[in-house]
């Protein structure tokens, strides 16, 4: 499955800025489509939703575009719980992407409501652990344990903190990607589960 995201611009190195007008979206989407050499998108999220556009416009134009077969499926990036029921109103979501990991559980209240709906959930920087991963540490020992890194075991214990998860791990290499992939065989009991949670 090919996912790809649209609706920011890049004005320069470092800076993004959201554009939810229906021309660019459409523009967006044509050049995905052209780059990826498809004829539809798997999956196509919205980058964020632009505060200068109606949203309903936003979400207008993704269903179009869906409609005429351009895109299979939807999903949003970086929202609240009350922008997907607004979007889910229009349109069939079907996976969220927020940033989450075991240092930033910001969007806790979202993966509940995703897990509860049954919407994919994406992490993006999943792997941030903070100091849990330094040695002595939770993570760290749990890893030791299991002969795996502590990566891995931040991997697992997303997997088994909800079965909507899906992290999305950047990698470099082959044996990175092998890595990553490792992870969802790892199984924490309980305890292990609680300990690497623990913030």
């Amino acid at each position: 499955m090919i996912a790809t995201k649209g609706g920011f611009q890049r004005p320069g190195p470092g800076r993004w800025v959201e554009d939810g007008r229906p021309a660019h979206l459409r523009a967006a989407v044509e050049g995905s489509l052209r780059r990826l050499r498809v004829e539809r998108i798997d999956l196509y999220q919205l980058h964020r939703i632009d505060p200068k556009v109606p949203a309903a416009d936003q979400f207008g134009v993704l269903a179009e575009l869906r409609h005429r077969g351009k895109i299979r499926h939807l999903g949003l990036s970086e929202v609240t719980v009350a922008q997907i029921e607004a979007a889910r109103a229009v349109l069939p979501i079907v996976s969220v992407q927020n940033r989450y990991n075991l240092a930033d559980r910001e969007w806790e209240e979202v993966l509940d409501y995703c897990d509860e709906a049954g919407l994919g959930f994406i992490p993006w920087f999943p792997l941030a652990v903070g100091r849990m991963a330094d040695a002595g540490g939770p993570i760290a020992n749990v890893a030791q344990h299991h002969g795996a890194t502590p990566a891995q075991i931040a991997l697992a214990w997303m997997l088994e903190r909800s079965r909507v998860m899906l992290p999305i791990p950047g990698t470099s290499t082959v044996a990175h990607l092998e890595e990553n992939i490792a992870a969802a065989a790892i199984r924490l009991d309980a305890g292990e589960f609680d300990i690497v949670g623990r913030t």
